[in-house]
């Protein structure tokens, strides 16, 4: 695991130069691989390329990167792990290669000299971030893992090509142009995310996952994908699995121990993250039992037994037999994280459970280098409760007519939901429902839907209509929103967890985990996301996965077999923080600050009026809008450590490299 940027004068650059501002890029990441630092430079294609090493596979001078392939021809510099390169190295010994150190770096190289770029990636089952240079043919590759895993981020300015694990690599070159993107951060306050390929600033993408970049030194840059998740689901359909539960339950196991064993394989001490949930609880189990002593545990444990989960991960860990550490942490201690949010996620992020998922992180690199985590289960096994949730509310709302449902939804929504809260308080208590205003205006916007789709998308979205918040701006749409999804997946419940492995996952969870552990130098693999399993949960009929007969039904199968049920059967609970208490109670101040008029009359990009009145509504005690005030203060707090971009005065104006749906969303 490593951090990498680089660098392309198109136009030519002195030697000594190149190294200056390589050196300064890569200096941006050092928490991202605190062993060892590499410039490689190129004074004939004046290019270069920068490391920041986390040692974990040969841990020798051997693995030291940037590395070049024995033939002289690529290049690269690569963030991330290979887990079948023992598999792929043992191939290339077969074609004569011969091997200078034990790393999975040396493995990718001396595959792009053997079998091509683009054939290797497809080869790569791990997670990582490449760069590569071929100097025969004066091309730079940038390349992504299938499932999103590792970021990338790159950018082209006239004849300068920058790109870079993080955002704040891109902005130690001179040559940086920013300029902020009104339709990304409209985007953001819907989803507390930037949906990709987008950022927050024009012209500057984050490569999509299985996404494949070709720069060659004249012409605009060729992108595309080496890996489809549309085309795996397609697939998957037109070969369904038509084994019985008990053997599809086999296949699971199996497919799993391999994937949880292959993330085993380091050289510097390893552990995994449990919760006591279903996926950490199944993770952990196979990691015992793929280990000859007891495998390393960690959770945190919250004062308020509202946010509290472990000890349910003691329960697992105690029948597993794990060497299990729980951190007890304060609410002193998770509010002393909040000021470092700006300069970790240096683009805006507002997931509130990146506070306790880079408390957990910094805790465990104190005992080891490597984490596994149950990521991705939800998505792959229809683990959220929300998509059985929306289906239940859509079927008797659609049975009434449209036009009746809109006047109904049109009668709620003039009542604010502060009325609706103080009307609840005259109910009697054993009556009352906890934030009644936020749940009547959700419902308003479900009776307003035109499908379940719809009802899905407005449920996720944290405001309906960010346009009207920012000023001049058209809201950024991923390519997923454009699909004809009805026809690629006719069951809703399959739809929603494609959008979220498409959109969500990538954009937010593995966002969140890759920088709150990154920022302690703590490498974190996902089991849960190997290509193969995801390749096979898509071929499952529907009936054994978004329509079994309860959540997640074949990988509690799985998990029965080492942890009995009545140990991990319990509501699901999430990551969570107290958040609207905080920003009513300690994080006032802070809040005060950032919501100040004139801090958010900055740039011109907020209706300030608009969400002042948003504030002042949650301060009387309006609680159904707290996760978008987080949102709003994420921006602010960010915007204040990295402004100094201009906003770009045409919002409306579309990427040229990525293309948008001509609808507005997929309904």
């Amino acid at each position: 695991m490593c951090g990498i940027s680089g660098i392309w004068e198109r136009n030519g650059c002195s030697l000594q130069v190149l190294e200056r501002r390589a050196s300064a890029m890569t200096k941006t990441l050092s928490h991202r691989g605190p062993d060892d630092s590499g410039v490689w430079l190129s004074q004939e294609a004046s290019i270069a390329f920068g490391q920041r090493r986390l040692a974990i596979i040969d841990l020798s001078p051997m693995g030291h990167q940037p590395m070049t392939s024995a033939n002289g021809r690529y290049t690269i510099t690569f963030n991330g792990e290979i887990y079948n390169f023992r598999e792929l190295r043992t191939e290339l010994e077969g074609r004569g290669v011969r091997f200078r150190g034990q790393s999975d770096t040396e493995v990718i190289v001396e595959g792009f000299a053997q079998w091509g770029v683009k054939s290797t990636i497809a080869r790569l089952n791990g997670m990582f971030a490449i760069a590569a240079w071929d100097a025969g043919a004066r091309q730079l590759f940038l390349s992504r893992d299938r499932m999103g895993e590792k970021p990338l981020y790159w950018a082209i300015f006239d004849g300068l090509v920058l790109f870079g694990s993080e955002l704040k690599a891109l902005r130690a070159h001179p040559g940086w142009k920013p300029s902020l993107n009104r339709g990304a951060i409209a985007a953001f306050l819907r989803h507390s995310y930037v949906p990709g390929p987008f950022t927050i600033y024009e012209d500057v993408y984050k490569l999509p996952p299985a996404g494949f970049v070709k720069i060659a030194s004249g012409g605009g840059p060729e992108v595309g994908v080496y890996w489809d998740l549309a085309g795996v689901v397609s697939q998957g359909r037109r070969t369904t699995l038509r084994a019985d539960e008990e053997e599809l339950v086999d296949e699971l196991d199996a497919l799993l121990h391999d994937a949880v064993s292959r993330r085993m394989v380091a050289d510097v001490p390893l552990g995994a993250f449990l919760s006591g949930g279903y996926d950490s609880s199944t993770v952990v189990a196979l990691m015992q039992r793929a280990s000859r002593r007891p495998v390393r545990t960690f959770t945190i444990s919250f004062e308020n037994a509202a946010f509290d989960e472990s000890k349910h991960a003691e329960a697992v860990a105690r029948h597993l037999g794990t060497e299990h550490t729980t951190f007890p942490v304060s609410g002193a201690e998770a509010l002393d994280v909040v000021p470092k949010l700006a300069e970790m996620y240096d683009e805006p992020f507002a997931d509130s459970s990146q506070i306790p998922t880079h408390i957990v992180s910094a805790l465990t690199r104190k005992r080891v280098t490597v984490a596994l985590s149950g990521d991705g289960g939800d998505e792959l096994f229809s683990g959220y409760d929300l998509y059985r949730w929306t289906e239940s509310v859509w079927r008797p709302s659609a049975k009434v007519p449209l036009a009746l449902r809109r006047l109904a939804s049109s009668s709620i929504r003039v009542v604010p939901p502060s009325a609706f809260d103080r009307i609840a308080r005259y109910a009697p208590y054993f009556r009352r429902v906890p934030q009644v205003g936020q749940k009547a205006h959700r419902l308003a916007h479900i009776l307003s839907a035109s499908s379940i789709d719809s009802v899905y998308y407005q449920v996720v979205s944290h405001h309906q209509n960010p346009d009207n918040l920012v000023n001049g701006s058209q809201e950024v749409r991923t390519a997923c929103w454009g699909q004809n999804l009805k026809v690629l997946l006719p069951d809703p419940v399959d739809r929603m967890r494609y959008l979220d492995m498409c959109t969500y996952l990538p954009d937010d969870i593995l966002t969140k985990v890759d920088r709150a552990s990154m920022a302690v130098a703590l490498e974190v693999r996902a089991p849960l996301l190997d290509h193969r399993l995801v390749e096979w949960i898509w071929k499952l009929p529907s009936f054994q996965n978004a329509r079994a007969p309860r959540p997640k039904h074949l990988l509690r199968r799985v998990l029965a077999r080492y942890v009995p049920d009545g140990l991990v059967e319990r509501p699901k609970m999430g990551f969570g923080v107290p958040l609207a208490d905080w920003l009513r109670g300690p994080l006032r101040d802070w809040a005060e600050d950032l919501m100040d008029e004139a801090g958010l009359s900055a740039g011109d990009i907020f209706d300030v009026e608009a969400v002042r009145s948003v504030w002042a509504e949650f301060l009387s005690g309006d609680n159904g809008r707290y996760f978008f005030i987080w949102n709003i203060l994420m921006f602010q707090d960010w915007h204040r450590r990295w402004g100094g971009a201009s906003v770009a005065d045409t919002g409306t104006r579309r990427p040229a490299l990525y293309s948008q749906p001509e609808v507005r969303c997929p309904w």
